[in-house]
């Protein structure tokens, strides 16, 4: 299982969360194929990120 990790870091976990929703239902607006698995992550500095599997 290959993660790939989204570009951006936030401030908080409710903004990663958001974002990785978006990405587990509102893909296939945009012609990209759902994600398997959409996971939010703390970096080692506090920061939150989103990486997926597909």
């Amino acid at each position: 299982m290959n993660w790939i990790y989204w570009a951006k870091l936030y401030d908080s976990k409710f903004q990663a969360g958001c974002l990785a929703k978006r990405m587990e239902e509102d893909w296939w607006i945009y012609g990209y194929e759902c994600p398997q698995e959409v996971e939010v992550y703390k970096s080692k500095k506090g920061r939150f990120g989103v990486r997926f599997n597909t």
